[in-house]
């Protein structure tokens, strides 16, 4: 594994821009660690917000003199991506953080990787490879308990309809495969619809205007969607639907669908229908976009000798009508305090993610997901 590299003319170079006297003992210049962050698919939401807070915590001013950070993109191509992290290693990465599109195709070149002294730190979706480091929630309790408050919010009989997310990933996996679990416990309970969302607000509209082509929203009593929650109650609306009508989503933690669940009648400054307070019957969960950022922190700290958990299993954020809290500036101590959505006069885009808050990453809080900014 490389450590610090000693340089003679990087410390001359110092002392000359320094207008100082050359010490008779050399100086010692330490090297960024070379990182990568190699992700997957990119066409959503989440994706680009992770990537902001990695970005960000690379920035930040505790890592900047460390990290060279380098930036891939592999698409939905799990052979893709083995190519890349091959080429990253050649190249003298001394870490790779990244979003695996599959959790046991990219085992053969992680398990080289590591042989060479590179370490790799997977985030949100998981890496099989013993040697790798993992961060991400539990994915199977997202998708069991969301299910269970759907089945619980329709007194367990219902049409439903289910979107899931990128296939292949252990992420789509693990949550579809718990959630199908709860409701095959419930014999009235009768999946209607399904698709392939893509974790992305706009398949998400497209695919359930396929399934509303054969049934309309009356014949459907709930929803179970990784991403779409938003997106599904603006397109009831568009149908003619009041906010009373609005059917129970079980999903994801836009920023959009977060808003939808304040009381209606609430007053936030710059919403407007369907980006608004409705009241909506809704359960939102969330895999934290810092998620990244943490892998990166987490990477550099092992780079530095320090004892890092192989599994580093996150708090699963959870948010329901009840527990609903405005941000209304996105500061540090607003999050702190517990706030879980944000005012569209500060978040334009409904789908961005709401669930940023760690205590764990003081380093990136609104600003980096936003616009990839660190904390000062």
């Amino acid at each position: 594994m490389k450590w610090f590299r000693h340089s003679i003319a990087g410390g001359l170079a110092a002392a000359v821009l320094a207008g100082g006297l050359i010490s008779a003992a050399p100086a010692v210049a330490q090297d960024k660690h070379k990182i990568f962050l190699s992700m997957s698919y990119i066409g959503n939401d989440w994706q680009a917000e992770a990537a902001n807070m990695v970005k960000a915590m690379a920035a930040h001013k505790s890592l900047a003199d460390k990290v060279d950070l380098q930036v891939q993109v592999a698409g939905p191509n799990a052979q893709r991506q083995i190519q890349q992290i091959n080429a990253m290693v050649q190249q003298g990465a001394d870490a790779i953080v990244i979003f695996p599109i599959s959790p046991t195709a990219l085992n053969q070149v992680v398990k080289n990787a590591c042989d060479k002294g590179v370490l790799i730190f997977a985030y949100d979706a998981e890496i099989t490879e013993e040697c790798a480091y993992n961060i991400h929630i539990d994915q199977p309790e997202a998708g069991r308990v969301t299910a269970e408050w759907l089945v619980e919010k329709l007194d367990g009989k219902g049409n439903i309809v289910v979107m899931t997310g990128v296939p292949g990933t252990s992420v789509d996996t693990q949550r579809t495969a718990a959630a199908k679990e709860v409701f095959a416990q419930h014999p009235d309970i009768n999946i209607v619809g399904e698709a392939v969302g893509m974790w992305s607000q706009a398949v998400a509209r497209t695919e359930l205007s396929k399934i509303l082509a054969t049934q309309n929203w009356d014949d459907i009593d709930g929803l179970w969607m990784q991403v779409g929650c938003y997106t599904a109650n603006a397109m009831q609306l568009e149908a003619g639907k009041t906010p009373e009508e609005l059917i129970p989503c079980a999903g994801e933690g836009a920023n959009g669908g977060r808003i939808q669940m304040l009381p209606a009648g609430t007053e936030v400054e710059g919403a407007s229908i369907p980006y608004a307070p409705l009241g909506a019957p809704r359960i939102s969960y969330a895999s934290p976009p810092y998620s990244g950022g943490l892998a990166l922190k987490l990477a550099v700290e092992a780079l530095e000798g320090k004892d890092v958990p192989k599994l580093t299993v996150l708090p699963l954020p959870l948010v329901t009508n009840e527990t609903i809290q405005l941000c209304q500036e996105g500061t540090w101590d607003e999050m702190k305090a517990g706030c879980n959505a944000f005012s569209p006069a500060i978040v334009a885009n409904p789908g961005w993610f709401a669930s940023i808050f760690s205590e764990e990453t003081p380093e990136i809080g609104f600003s980096a997901a936003l616009v990839g900014q660190p904390e000062l």
